[in-house]
């Protein structure tokens, strides 16, 4: 599949780059599927993530994850609010700025910045604590189309225009290694609201992800 993402990205037919024998031409969608599996194999990954809000609070975050259990994570706003988390051996590490607890409705009169994490059993995370599963989602939706060649930070790659039907007016543009294995190297979704760019690196390179030293730990699990 590689190579034939590499005669896409070329523009050549099939046929041309495999020799006498034709064959069948894959699909956009076959394509992000096929990109999509590669990704879900990853043992670890590198994503950043870029949002720029029209009017807005613009924001990023940085996970380095193995996709299931294990990361490091941290999110900012252009407010200066930052939040970091890391998450091993079923525990989270949560560590907020005086910015971040302050836009939570936190009294942070006469409070310092706190600078000591906060630890809690993962479990207890809850949807929109801000608080990441260490997971993410690869998968093929709506319309999928087929780009040009291009480059992302060197690599040559494929784009993949993906329109979803829930979106009003927005649609994703996946770019895809065509060297190598096929890699999402980067999602950029658009629409009236904001530009979103997420992108991949580190592929199955080593996770160095540990726990804070203990100095630096609030154990909150004999409270309440």
């Amino acid at each position: 599949m590689t190579a034939t993402l590499a005669c896409l990205a070329m523009g050549l037919a099939a046929t041309g780059c495999t020799g006498d024998s034709p064959s069948e031409e894959p699909s956009a969608g076959q394509l992000l599927d096929d990109a999509n599996d590669t990704m879900r194999g990853l043992k670890s990954v590198t994503i950043e993530t870029v949002t720029k809000v029209t009017g807005g609070d613009d924001r990023s975050s940085r996970l380095a994850t193995d996709l299931r259990a294990t990361c490091a994570f941290k999110a900012t706003s252009a407010t200066g609010a930052a939040l970091e988390q890391i998450r091993i051996d079923g525990t989270d590490y949560v560590r907020p700025n005086r910015a971040y607890l302050e836009e939570s409705g936190h009294d942070m009169t006469g409070k310092g910045e706190g600078k000591r994490w906060i630890k809690t059993p993962a479990d207890t995370s809850q949807p929109g604590d801000g608080l990441s599963q260490c997971t993410h989602e690869f998968t093929t939706f709506g319309e999928v189309t087929r780009g040009g060649p291009t480059e992302v930070d060197g690599t040559p790659a494929l784009s993949l225009k993906a329109t979803d039907e829930k979106a009003e007016g927005g649609s994703f543009t996946f770019y895809v290694a065509t060297e190598g294995k096929p890699y999402i190297l980067k999602v950029v979704y658009k629409d009236d609201e904001f530009d979103n760019t997420t992108s991949f690196s580190g592929f199955d390179e080593p996770l160095d992800v540990r726990p804070p030293a203990k100095g630096e730990v609030l154990d909150t699990g004999g409270l309440g």
